[in-house]
């Protein structure tokens, strides 16, 4: 393990509910009245994408990007107030930058989204990290939807972090939340380990990448042989 790779939404922080509610919300002004369980089953990916796959060309380019920008704002507001860091999080960090691990963000969240999270990271987080490191700090390159033209399952996002750090993708583990984004590690011949906080794990079946699947950070540790070890309760 000579590189650890991140996704942010539903990863690092347990936000996924509040990005359903404001795609429900925008939906539903625009003629699309999605229940949460449909929205969390079916919208996934990079916004533009989304907009383009419900509307087709109902909208122009520059509309479509006024819509996601829309979502987007109000996924800021709803969560500005509720921010943390998922637990065990920030120890994690701690032990990987201690062995000098480098680590790397790949997200499908827009720029602003990305500088939102590592902003109020810093300011809501009741554990500092260890030292007072800036939460941005940790990570030595970050992937965001501006950076890639494929979203997930498409590796591109995955290979462009790894290469921001200068460690082959297969050298790796990519930490995820979603379906899309465990297939996107698969994809890019990653390993992965599922934070459950958005899907079952049964609903990753056939994606053959994942090497555990975990509630939270609390029981993973990096040994000083930088392997991944699972704490016994």
């Amino acid at each position: 393990m000579n590189g650890l790779i991140f996704d942010m939404d539903g990863t690092m922080v347990d936000n996924m509910m509040v990005h359903h509610r404001a795609w429900q919300r925008l939906l539903k002004s625009l003629g699309l009245d999605y229940s949460l369980e449909r929205v969390k089953e079916e919208i996934h990916g990079v916004n533009m994408e989304i907009l383009q796959r419900l509307f087709g060309d109902r909208f122009t380019p520059a509309e479509r990007q006024q819509l996601a920008d829309r979502k987007e704002a109000e996924y800021r507001d709803i969560f500005k107030e509720e921010l943390e860091p998922v637990p065990g999080l920030i120890a994690f960090l701690d032990r990987a930058k201690a062995l000098e691990i480098p680590m790397a963000i790949a997200t499908a969240a827009p720029p602003e989204n990305a500088e939102f999270v590592l902003e109020y990271m810093d300011s809501r987080r009741s554990q500092p990290a260890a030292n007072g490191t800036p939460f941005a700090d940790y990570f030595g390159h970050i992937v965001h939807s501006d950076m890639v033209s494929k979203g997930k399952p498409n590796p591109e996002v995955i290979e462009q972090a790894a290469a921001g750090i200068g460690i082959p993708l297969s050298e790796c583990l990519f930490f995820e939340d979603s379906v899309t984004g465990a297939q996107t590690g698969q994809n890019g011949g990653c390993p992965v380990v599922v934070i459950t906080t958005t899907h079952k794990p049964a609903e990753f079946a056939g994606i053959d990448a994942i090497i555990s699947f975990q509630p939270d950070f609390s029981q993973l540790w990096i040994d000083d042989d930088r392997q991944l070890v699972v704490k016994s309760n």
